[in-house]
């Protein structure tokens, strides 16, 4: 079947479209900051020798590692409500959704790092009179961050596409707002892939800089 292509209608909204761009900006920004800051915390109890740190840590990352990201937006949008005495709006049910996810992946990311440093590090920094704080900020972590980078650019930009599940409870991003245009203007095929083509345009530059920095770190070591 041929199809007569026409971008003009995805032109007229040009600025819907970016509006749910700077929504889907904004929402994969404060989950990546947040799920890097408290997969930290994570990631340490993982790596920890306490039962009572390693095990809760352990659960929490098994359970949102194993279930669905959508699944887990849509319990925090429609099923949380319910049994807390509050009710959240669709930018808080995607953001918790998301952060969660990304703590249990970036949990496992800083965990693998941590793994990775010599255990005479450790031992140094322990016969220097270092708690084992200060000698995961001082000497393990500053070490370690750098063989995480990859791995941490490259959750970002899985982060950053997975904003677009955030459609399903109606918040703005790209995906929701094309959908909205779409319905409008009766042109998906246009519409999506604009859609998909302004994803490519933001993430694929992240993309190389993951691959330097990969093989940047495989030439020095």
């Amino acid at each position: 079947m041929d199809h007569n292509w026409d971008f003009a209608s995805v032109l007229a909204n040009k600025t819907l479209l970016l509006i749910g761009l700077q929504n889907t900006l904004i929402l994969g920004s404060v989950c990546l900051v947040l799920g890097l800051f408290f997969g930290l915390f994570v990631g340490a109890a993982r790596f920890s020798r306490k039962s009572w740190l390693y095990y809760p840590a352990t659960a929490f990352v098994e359970l949102f590692r194993n279930t669905p990201v959508l699944v887990q937006i849509m319990w925090f949008f429609f099923a949380f409500p319910i049994i807390a005495p509050f009710r959240i709006d669709a930018f808080t049910a995607a953001t918790l959704g998301l952060t969660l996810n990304t703590v249990a992946f970036s949990s496992e990311i800083y965990r693998a790092g941590l793994q990775s440093i010599h255990k005479g590090q450790w031992e140094a920094g322990k016969a220097l009179g270092m708690s084992y704080w200060q000698q995961m900020r001082r000497v393990v972590l500053p070490q370690a961050v750098r063989r995480m980078l990859p791995a941490f650019m490259n959750r970002a930009v899985e982060l950053f596409k997975m904003t677009s599940l955030a459609s399903v409870i109606a918040y703005g991003e790209l995906m929701y707002q094309a959908k909205v245009v779409s319905t409008i203007s009766f042109n998906p095929i246009e519409m999506y892939t604009s859609v998909a083509l302004i994803f490519f345009l933001v993430l694929f530059p992240a993309t190389i800089l993951v691959r330097r920095f990969e093989a940047r770190d495989t030439f020095e070591r």
